[in-house]
């Protein structure tokens, strides 16, 4: 069953085939470097626990500082990642945020990508590590964090946000959530 965390204004579909639109002022972030805590982003959010993997495809018309959509793995305000794409520095990143109590960040740059081009994210628990993976419609999924995450109860799903403006609209489809993919990370 999904659930919404902060339920945007415009939204159609389900998990197959999602579009919403952002609030102003919408994201995820607890205290680090910018001293503030929010957690009003949108997600689409299913339970979750044990050993899983999740995967969605995500496009958007990114455009401002910041804006982002993705995927979010949660399990209240202060433990959570989200993962997925980020623009910033007039660029598409592939951007991670871990939140164990505060908040951290990590960027990959693709300089290749455009707006038009699709994302996929697989998020992978195995006991108390959550590996985070991408790829841009080739097939090959490139790691982009290992991270400790506690293996507690969660919820997962669809995740966007606009920190400095309203309206970027976003499609993720293909969302699912299985068994485990193999511990093996060099495949």
């Amino acid at each position: 069953m999904l659930t919404w965390l902060n339920e945007p204004a415009e939204w159609a579909g389900d998990a197959a085939d999602l579009t919403l639109v952002t609030a102003k002022g919408s994201d995820f972030w607890r205290t680090t470097f910018y001293g503030f805590t929010r957690d009003n982003g949108h997600c689409l959010l299913s339970p979750v626990s044990g050993d899983f993997s999740a995967s969605l495809t995500v496009t958007a018309d990114y455009a401002e500082l910041y804006d982002q959509a993705g995927m979010m793995l949660r399990i209240g305000a202060q433990y959570w990642i989200k993962a997925g794409i980020e623009y910033t520095d007039g660029l598409m990143h592939f951007s991670t945020v871990v939140t164990n109590g505060i908040s951290d960040w990590s960027v990959i740059p693709l300089p290749e990508a455009t707006p038009q081009t699709p994302v996929s994210i697989r998020i992978t628990r195995h006991d108390d590590a959550v590996r985070i993976q991408f790829h841009l419609g080739d097939g090959h999924w490139q790691m982009a964090r290992l991270s400790p995450f506690p293996a507690d109860a969660a919820t997962i799903g669809p995740m966007a946000c606009t920190p400095e403006r309203a309206g970027l609209k976003v499609h993720f489809r293909d969302f699912t959530i299985g068994p485990a993919i193999s511990r093996a990370l060099h495949d």
